[in-house]
C-alpha cells in the first residue's frame, strides 16, 4: 500500500495586542504544545473575547480544533482569520488542510493556490496542493507541485517520496524508483521510501529487489506492519509460502486488526493446501472488514474441501458486494457443477462470460455442463470458442465428444 506524507499545520507565535489578551494567547499556545487542545481552545477563545480582531488567536484556535478533528470548526476559525487579515497565507494553507481532511479536495486546492499567490515560495502550500491533487488522481498536477518544491529545496527528501508516489499512480514504476532512490540518498533512514520503492520493484516483478527494500525498511522501523505485509506478498509471488506466512503473522502481531494480513495469510495457507487454516484467516478478515475478496477466497477454500453449499454462499456474498466480479460467478458455477446443478452452473458461467467475454475457461466449463444435460451441439460450440481463446483442454473435449 502507498502513503502520502502528512500535511503539517503552522502556528503563528508573534503578537502585539493588549497584555491580557496576549497572556491568554501565549497560555493557549503552551497548552497546544502540550497537546491540551481543549485547554488551548478555551484560552484562545478568551483572547478573542478580549480582542475580537485578534486574527492570530482565530488562526491558532483553528489549529487546535483541527488537532481534535473538528475540521468544520477549524475552517470557520481560519475563515475568520482570513477575513481579519486577507494576506495571512498560513491561514489559507491550514484551511486547505482541513478541507482536504473533509475530502473537499477542490476547495483545498483553491486555498493552497491562494497561499501560493500570496507567497510564491511557500513550499508547504505546494506540498499540500500536491497531496490534494494526488487525492483527485491528478498525478501530473501533483508531480508539477512536488517538482516545484524540489526546485525550491533540492534536498527535500519527502518531496521526492511524494513525487515518486504520484509517478507510481501513473504506473511510471521506473520513474518512481528513481525518486525514492534520490530520497534515500538524501535521507538513508527514510523507511517509507524503502517501502514504496519495494512496491514499485514488486510491480516490475523484481521480487527479490522488493524483498531487500522491505527488509531494509523493517530494519529501520521494526514495527512497520505494512513492510511485513508487503514483504510477505513478494515472498508469496516467489512461492515462498512459509516465509510469506511468517511475515503476515508478524504484521498481525504488530496490528491485530490488520484485515489484509489475515486475508493474505489465508491465501498462502490455501497455496499450501491448508484449507481449514485458510478459512479461519478469511473468516477473521471478514469479521474485521467484510469485503468481496475475503468472501471469494473463503469460498475457494471451502470449494476445495468439497463444501459446495457453503462455498456457493460465500461466492454469492462476494457477488452481492461486487456484482461485476466474473471470477466469483465462474467459481460459483464450479460449485454448482459439483452439486450436479448443471443448469445453475451454466447460468453462472454465462454471467461470467457476459462480464468477461475472453474468459476461455468459462466457455470450456459451460460446454461440460451442457454436455451433461445432453446439449452436445451447444457444448461443442462452447468448446470451440474456448479453444479459440486459448483453452487447450477444450480441444481435447472436442476430439473426444464432438467427432
Amino acid at each position: 500500500m502507498k502513503k502520502l506524507l502528512l500535511i503539517f499545520l503552522v502556528f503563528i507565535t508573534s503578537v502585539s495586542y493588549g497584555q491580557t489578551a496576549k497572556e491568554y494567547f501565549e497560555r493557549g499556545l503552551s497548552k497546544a504544545n502540550l497537546q491540551d487542545y481543549q485547554g488551548a481552545i478555551a484560552d484562545y477563545s478568551k483572547a478573542i473575547e478580549l480582542n475580537p480582531n485578534y486574527s492570530e488567536a482565530y488562526f491558532n484556535r483553528g489549529s487546535s480544533k483541527d488537532d481534535l478533528q473538528d475540521y468544520q470548526g477549524a475552517i470557520a476559525d481560519y475563515s475568520k482569520a482570513i477575513e481579519l487579515n486577507p494576506n495571512l497565507s498560513e491561514a489559507y494553507v491550514n484551511r486547505g488542510s482541513s478541507k482536504d481532511d473533509l475530502q473537499d479536495y477542490q476547495g483545498a486546492i483553491a486555498d493552497f493556490s491562494k497561499a501560493i499567490e500570496l507567497n510564491p515560495n511557500f513550499s508547504l502550500a505546494y506540498v499540500n496542493r500536491g497531496v490534494s491533487k494526488a487525492n483527485l488522481q491528478d498525478y501530473q498536477g501533483a508531480i508539477a507541485d512536488y517538482s516545484k518544491i524540489i526546485q525550491l529545496n533540492p534536498n527535500d527528501s519527502e518531496a521526492y517520496v511524494n513525487r515518486g508516489i504520484s509517478k507510481y499512480g501513473l504506473q511510471d514504476y521506473q520513474g518512481s524508483i528513481a525518486d525514492y532512490s534520490k530520497a534515500i540518498k538524501l535521507n538513508p533512514n527514510l523507511s517509507q521510501a524503502y517501502v514504496n520503492r519495494g512496491s514499485s520493484k514488486d510491480d516490475l516483478q523484481d521480487y527479490q529487489g522488493a524483498i531487500a527494500d522491505y527488509s531494509k525498511a523493517i530494519q529501520l522501523n521494526p514495527n512497520d506492519s505494512e513492510a511485513y505485509l508487503n514483504r510477505g506478498n513478494s515472498k508469496r509471488k516467489l512461492q515462498d509460502y512459509q516465509g510469506a506466512i511468517a511475515d503476515y503473522s508478524k504484521a498481525i502481531q504488530l496490528n491485530p486488526n490488520y484485515s489484509d494480513a489475515y486475508l493474505n495469510r489465508g491465501s498462502s495457507k490455501d497455496d499450501l493446501q491448508d484449507y481449514q487454516g485458510a478459512i479461519a484467516d478469511c473468516s477473521k478478515a471478514i469479521k474485521l472488514n467484510p469485503n468481496y475478496s475475503a468472501y471469494y477466497n473463503r469460498g475457494n477454500s471451502k470449494r476445495k474441501l468439497q463444501d459446495y453449499q457453503e462455498s456457493i454462499a460465500d461466492y454469492s456474498e462476494a457477488i452481492k458486494l461486487n456484482p461485476n466480479y466474473s471470477e466469483a460467478y465462474y467459481n460459483r458455477g464450479i460449485s454448482k457443477y459439483g452439486l450436479q446443478d448443471y443448469q445453475g452452473a451454466i447460468a453462472d458461467y454465462s454471467k461470467a462470460i457476459k462480464l468477461n467475454p475472453n474468459l476461455s475457461k468459462a466457455y470450456n466449463n459451460r460446454g461440460i455442463s451442457k454436455y451433461m444435460l445432453n446439449q452436445k451441439n451447444s457444448a461443442c460450440l462452447d468448446w470451440s470458442k474456448a479453444g479459440e481463446l486459448g483453452a487447450e483442454d477444450a480441444y481435447k473435449n472436442i476430439k473426444k465428444y464432438c467427432n
